[in-house]
């Protein structure tokens, strides 16, 4: 607990170094970029969480980050909530919607449970275009102010909102990893019969695991309405979304927290760079170039490769 906190204050101080140093910049843009970045070490930490430590492949991490869209959008029709308020409410609705689908398909294994979470996301899309209330095919506008007190322009206030959530994320992961419930999905990961037959509550455990990964998910696509501006189901349940939760943490290493950190802050950051200088066209072949090297030169991430050499040198 002690060294959950002290990882905790650490990671909020650095996280307050990398917002000051984007203000002195002085360019709007910076925080722009740097929000999908930090977005994406969000998504790529809650995705490993039941991916990475339960072996657990989820294709549907869009459809959880677009249910946190899309539960802003409908509140911000209702009420007019800080947004905090709205993240925690799309992490409550992800969750619970990340229970349930856990419930139903956790029985399945290997390439069919890829498959339902992938089923999940078409059905959740398809309820959302043939829903007028929030916009429907056609999409919904969100206005959003200019600037906000203290802080300075909104998106620089997105920027910070973002930034605590990476932080609370990672803080999570980490938690998660060296406790008993990390230890139990260690166990679900190598061998889920040998885990059963040793009086593991595996299906316990991979239900957890999908509350809190879909929750993460969820907290992470509230804020977007904002952010974006105009959202329409294209753009919340994109097959970016998808594709870079799986490839972030894989590229990174999918056995530790930091993997996703790495993987997403790397990849998220060329993404970004190929965005300005080529076109964001480029964005997926470059997940893809990527996944396909990283598969075949270091199969465990960069982690793993680390990992690897310090062994080799030790011996």
């Amino acid at each position: 607990m002690v060294r959950s906190t002290t990882f905790a204050v650490v990671a909020l101080l650095v996280g307050a170094l990398v917002f000051a140093a984007a203000r002195f910049i002085h360019n709007d843009y910076i925080f722009f970029a740097g929000y999908v970045v930090l977005q994406f070490v969000v998504l790529a930490t809650a995705w490993n969480i039941l991916g990475g430590y339960c072996g657990y492949v989820n294709f549907g991490s869009a459809a959880f980050f677009a249910l946190g869209a899309y539960s802003t959008v409908a509140l911000h029709k209702a009420f007019q909530l800080p947004v905090p308020v709205l993240i925690l409410i799309g992490g409550l609705v992800s969750g619970i919607v990340g229970l349930g689908m856990g419930y139903l398909t956790l029985r399945l294994r290997g390439a069919f449970f890829a498959i339902a979470t992938l089923a999940l996301a078409v059905v959740l899309q398809t309820l959302v275009i043939n829903w007028d209330y929030v916009g429907g095919s056609r999409g919904a506008y969100i206005i959003r102010p200019a600037s906000i007190p203290v802080i300075g322009s909104y998106i620089q206030y997105l920027f910070l909102i973002m930034l605590a959530l990476a932080v609370v994320a990672i803080t999570t992961a980490r938690a998660i990893e060296r406790s008993r419930l990390g230890f139990g999905f260690a166990t679900i990961r190598d061998d889920e019969l040998a885990a059963e037959a040793s009086g593991v509550p595996t299906l316990r455990l991979k239900l957890i695991a999908t509350t809190i990964s879909g929750a993460l998910m969820g907290m992470a696509g509230a804020p977007f309405p904002y952010y974006i501006g105009y959202l329409e189901p294209a753009s919340a349940f994109g097959l970016a979304y998808a594709v870079n939760s799986i490839a972030m943490p894989m590229i990174g290493g999918t056995t530790s927290w930091v993997g996703p950190l790495i993987g997403s802050v790397l990849l998220g950051t060329l993404q970004q760079i190929a965005t300005v200088t080529i076109s964001s066209a480029v964005n997926l072949l470059i997940v893809g170039v990527l996944l396909v090297g990283f598969v075949i030169i270091a199969p465990n991430g960069i982690v793993g490769l680390i990992q690897e050499r310090w062994r080799t040198r030790q011996k």
